[in-house]
């Protein structure tokens, strides 16, 4: 790898390490998370998902949880609100995921960054399921982290279809309850 390489991948996740989420931001929550905040704690989590869900490829789970908003790093993060459309939103990230692959010195090695990024926008594998869910499920526990910590109601409902994501889903929303019961009695 090119000395050349390894600085334009390093900068392209040193942008990530700064880039703060954007629906968090438009919510104005002060000192939001930053997207490679939320891709590394999606990849702990992935990492624990071992044994949990029967046929689940855990150590793919936890490279497309690194991979899925990598995009971001060039194109930022746009969410729904941005008015940015599916196929405009795709087709910037599909370049920018292209371009980073494009400083890894192994061309197989980018070739999997892409088709992971593929995969997880594609929603058809198992594993893509997966990690969609742990980002779903992230935001709801950071939503509720912010709840707390700022004392604003921003915790956001997802539907979640697959264990343990349903039971971790019921358990916050109880733990949220019983803070919210707290709170009002002060």
């Amino acid at each position: 790898m090119s000395f050349n390489n390894v600085m334009k991948l390093l900068s392209a996740l040193d942008s990530l390490k700064h880039l703060k989420r954007t629906g968090w931001v438009k919510m104005g929550v002060p000192e939001p998370e930053t997207v490679a905040c939320h891709m590394y704690r999606m990849a702990v989590l992935a990492m624990s998902l071992e044994g949990q869900i029967e046929g689940l490829d855990v150590v793919r789970t936890v490279m497309m949880s690194l991979v899925h908003d990598l995009a971001e790093a060039i194109v930022g993060d746009i969410t729904p609100h941005c008015g940015v459309s599916d196929e405009e939103k795709y087709d910037k990230e599909n370049k920018a995921i292209q371009q980073i692959a494009s400083f890894l010195p192994v061309s197989s090695v980018g070739d999997e960054w892409v088709e992971l990024w593929r995969e997880y926008e594609g929603q058809q594998t198992l594993v893509a399921k997966v990690v969609k869910h742990l980002d779903k499920f992230d935001m709801v526990v950071q939503a509720f982290d912010y709840e707390r910590k700022y004392g604003e109601r921003l915790f956001s409902f997802s539907t979640f279809t697959m264990a343990p994501f349903i039971e971790w889903d019921r358990e916050l929303r109880n733990r949220r309850h019983q803070f919210l019961k707290e709170i009002s009695v002060k």
